[in-house]
């Protein structure tokens, strides 16, 4: 794996052994569950970046409805984190054309790109390496999946906003080289295999 961080090795939050799967029809029981959990992100079920028919006041109710469905259709949609017998993270990662546009310079021509666009660790476990985890089983996923380039969106430490997206540094850290912007705060970050 192209410039993995020594800083957490793959696989291990906190010296433990986390496992990591792919949400589908088998898998979906765990997805919902942790985005039920108190503190979760329940109020969007990772559909900002997705497409929905209407993007204005949509429920939380009808943003699940719309996640469930892409699950249920076979749809790539992300990667959960497995740890001691419970799911405990997420990574939003998937066929660039499953999202809608998420750059204004996003050359849609281009094949096998495949985007990360969010992870969710909660509270209770953040800054044990999980978020870095995630990220190289997300790597790993996309390029097994048959991504020709990997593209993420995160932003630098400090930004106020964004963070669901993760940190640039913990991308440079892999190997990840900036190709451009999104808005203001979000770096445009490709690993290319």
């Amino acid at each position: 794996m192209p410039g993995r961080s020594n800083a957490s090795p793959p696989g291990k939050a906190d010296g433990r052994k986390i496992r990591f799967m792919e949400v589908t029809g088998s898998t979906r029981a765990d997805f919902e569950n942790l985005f039920e959990q108190p503190g979760a992100p329940k109020y969007c079920w990772c559909m900002a970046w997705r497409h929905l028919p209407r993007r204005e006041h949509v429920q939380n109710d009808e943003k699940k409805r719309a996640m469930m469905a892409l699950v249920d259709a076979g749809t790539p949609v992300g990667i959960l984190a497995h740890l001691d017998g419970k799911t405990v993270g997420w990574c939003s990662v998937a066929p660039r054309q499953t999202y809608r546009r998420l750059s204004r310079h996003q050359d849609d021509s281009e094949i096998d790109i495949w985007s990360i666009v969010c992870f969710y660790v909660p509270r209770a476990l953040r800054g044990d390496g999980l978020a870095a985890a995630l990220l190289d089983a997300a790597i790993d996923h996309a390029f097994a999946k048959g991504a020709s380039s990997i593209e993420a969106y995160p932003v630098d430490q400090a930004s106020p906003s964004y963070s669901f997206m993760g940190f640039r540094d913990m991308f440079a850290a892999r190997g990840f080289h900036e190709i451009g912007t999104a808005g203001s705060r979000r770096h445009v970050m490709r690993l290319e295999r």
